[in-house]
């Protein structure tokens, strides 16, 4: 009889242990859910809207580079004519000075 009274109270102390360690893991869980409820991931952004093709818009920037490649080719063309008017003139005035120079 003292054999089942021992084994009874080790039965109980196990138990008493068992459900605290029950109330333990409850307790745990609870936090867990407490954190990812205040962890929760930002939601994914919304796509912004697809707006439509706008022809007009792209015929005035085509315009607009056309007009930019044009004036630039002019004014390479006018820096060319420059340059050569001036080399031209600069000849022609070294040779007056040599022929100044040779008495001429």
């Amino acid at each position: 009889m003292n054999d089942d009274l021992t084994r009874a109270a080790a039965d109980a102390v196990e138990a008493s242990d068992n459900s605290e360690m029950v109330r333990q893991i409850a307790a745990i869980l609870a936090a867990q859910q407490l954190l990812s409820q205040h962890q929760a991931p930002a939601p994914a952004p919304a796509p912004a809207p697809r707006t439509e093709f706008d022809a007009k818009k792209w015929l005035v920037i085509g315009g607009v580079a056309v007009s930019v490649g044009l004036v630039g080719a002019l004014f390479a063309v006018a820096i060319a004519i420059g340059a050569v008017c001036a080399t031209t003139c600069l000849l022609i005035l070294r040779s007056v000075w040599r022929d100044m120079q040779k008495g001429r």
